[in-house]
């Protein structure tokens, strides 16, 4: 049961609502309710005695146009007609989901103004597993216009839904913009990514100890008075979390080298900032899903409306950036590994992990696969927020583009596991073929859980699978 009540909705409940087919359980507080429908009622009195943006007036640069007296609700209506314009693919189901639950969410804040129905239908749809037929294209960071006007048309009957429905209901005077106003469709992807990059990072942790132990790698660069030395908290996080992995009490045995190469031994300090950046993500995000948005904000508490600019989601777009400019970093000590893994120099195997006659292969292709996935990575990692656009007749001349920092954050936390999952499938071979006798520790669970699902034959064959294995293991390996 999920609390919905604009002020304790957390990001593993986005997570849980994307992943939810059907009905949802969720809480709707009444007092939340009640002081959305206080909203409504204030901003219905308000717009009979001032200028109130969207409600008596039009939007963006028709902000001076006046709207006439009984003309509101085909005023509303007339919005979401034309900003409902989403183009490209619909809209995937896990997004829409997350999307309608953050704003109901946000609604029950009790700011917005929306009318009492209209609320209710969104609640109804929530519940019930209803999904509206939803374009992706149509933002740019200043608000899901698009998008949140084709929800609100499902909901008033006058636009398709793409499984279930709901009764319509009516759009009543200010409703139309109090709807609109939000990035909710953004905040449901960058959550959905940034606990799919929390996942990946954990379970890289997992993936790393077994490439140590296949490489017998030196414990000193996980030692506390190292990074007691430079106290960067993911960093410091990251070597604590290796010693646990590898059970490292003490002053444990030296590894065959005195210094390892940077994918083992400056992992702690490059993981660090992507642990970093991540935990701050989080809380950007936790914010951002319980908060009041929609411009004007109408404060029950003050009694008035305020024209503000809380559309803007320059927090959401550059700690987006930051995540995926850290987990390409990992991502690059990753493919680092790897090539230590085929190396006989490092490994005491034979090149490439190879077994069976003279000139054999093993593993050479998944190099090829892993800096395939890597270039995708490094792509999807250039930084959404180095442009602007000015749209609306120059009045809107900024935008943070934070729905473009969210896809590419999917599409990173996609590479990043390929990459992983390569890394993974050469670690278990290696200490396959060297027979490692692992002491109970938490690693040799990692361990025994991969090799009794990767493939034991060592032959050289196609990897496909045990690439897609790899993949499937990393949720169960973030929680060793």
């Amino acid at each position: 049961m999920i609390r919905v009540d604009g002020r304790t909705l957390r990001c593993a409940d986005v997570v849980t609502a994307a992943g939810t087919e059907g009905p949802l359980g969720i809480d709707v507080s009444i007092a939340a309710l009640r002081g959305a429908e206080s909203a409504w009622k204030l901003a219905e009195e308000l717009s009979t005695r001032r200028i109130v943006y969207g409600r008596t007036t039009g939007v963006g640069a028709n902000k001076e146009d006046p709207v006439g007296e009984g003309e509101s609700p085909d005023h509303g209506l007339r919005l979401l007609r034309s900003h409902a314009g989403g183009s490209g693919d619909v809209m995937s189901p896990g997004q829409t989901r997350a999307m309608m639950l953050i704003r109901l969410n946000q609604l029950l804040a009790g700011r917005a103004g929306l009318s009492p129905d209209l609320i209710g239908a969104l609640a109804t749809a929530v519940r019930t597993g209803a999904l509206p037929l939803v374009h992706r294209l149509g933002a740019i960071g200043t608000g899901d216009l698009a998008p949140l006007a084709e929800t609100a048309l499902a909901l008033t009957g006058e636009r398709p839904w793409l499984s279930g429905s709901v009764p319509p209901v009516p759009v009543q005077a200010g409703d139309a913009l109090a709807f609109m106003s939000s990035n909710a469709a953004t905040l449901a992807e960058a959550t959905l990514a940034a606990m799919r990059l929390d996942t990946l990072t954990r379970a890289s942790h997992v993936v790393a100890a077994l490439t140590y132990i296949a490489l017998d790698g030196n414990p000193e660069a996980y030692a506390t008075p190292v990074h007691e030395a430079r106290p960067h908290a993911g960093q410091v996080a990251c070597a604590a979390e290796m010693r646990r992995l590898l059970g490292m009490e003490g002053t444990p045995k030296p590894g065959r080298r005195i210094q390892d190469p940077f994918g083992l031994r400056a992992f702690p300090q490059v993981q660090g900032p992507a642990l970093d950046a991540i935990h701050y993500l989080r809380d950007v995000l936790a914010v951002e899903i319980n908060a009041s948005t929609e411009n004007p904000m109408i404060s029950t508490v003050h009694q008035d409306a305020y024209h503000h600019a809380h559309f803007h989601t320059a927090y959401v777009s550059t700690a987006l950036d930051q995540v995926r400019a850290t987990v390409h970093q990992v991502a690059e000590l990753s493919v680092a590994r790897l090539g230590d893994l085929v190396e006989p120099e490092f490994t005491g195997l034979r090149p490439f992990l190879a077994a069976g006659p003279s000139g054999s292969s093993g593993v050479m292709i998944l190099e090829y696969v892993a800096h395939d996935a890597l270039t995708e990575l490094r792509q999807a990692a250039l930084p959404a927020t180095l442009g602007t656009a000015v749209v609306s007749r120059g009045i809107e001349d900024h935008a943070s583009f934070s729905t473009q920092a969210a896809r590419a954050a999917t599409a990173a936390g996609a590479a990043y596991q390929q990459v992983l999952a390569c890394e993974l499938v050469a670690a278990v071979r290696a200490l396959r073929m060297r027979k490692a006798e692992l002491v109970a520790l938490p690693a040799r669970d990692a361990y025994e859980t991969a090799a009794a699902v990767l493939e034991p034959s060592v032959e050289d064959r196609p990897l496909t699978e045990d690439i897609a294995r790899a993949v499937s293991l990393l949720d169960t390996l973030a929680l060793v």
